[in-house]
């Protein structure tokens, strides 16, 4: 058998997810890398573009990364609002919002998921 586009899936996942860890690690490092920079920005849209695809899981693939992508940008603008705002600007918070932000949004999508099984459950 030979392997098709379906078994990459979870390879670039993997991948994926190294990558931006790494950019979000050399950012709180406050590391000089020459990596630190598109990592660091792979990081700022990747984040929240996962977690906006895993609560829109009923639309196509193409409208779902468009409406993924695009939430990306705009969670990205309002963390860096909110900061120029207060007069707390940084990077590093920056990027800390944002990784708070993405990790409640998965753990809400989480958190439905798992309601919908124990409810469904109790009513076969």
């Amino acid at each position: 058998m030979r392997p098709g586009p379906e078994d990459l899936a979870p390879l670039l996942a993997g991948a994926a997810t190294a990558v931006g860890a790494a950019g979000a690690l050399l950012a709180l490092a406050n590391s000089d890398s020459p990596l630190r920079g598109p990592l660091t920005l792979f990081f700022l849209l990747a984040a929240p573009a996962a977690a906006i695809a895993a609560a829109l899981r009923g639309l196509d693939p193409f409208g779902r990364t468009l409406a993924s992508l695009a939430g990306a940008v705009v969670v990205n603008m309002l963390v860096a609002q909110g900061m120029l705002a207060l007069h707390q600007w940084s990077a590093t918070g920056g990027i800390v919002t944002v990784t708070a932000l993405s990790s409640l949004l998965f753990l809400l999508v989480l958190a439905r998921r798992l309601r919908g099984r124990t409810e469904r459950r109790r009513n076969p």
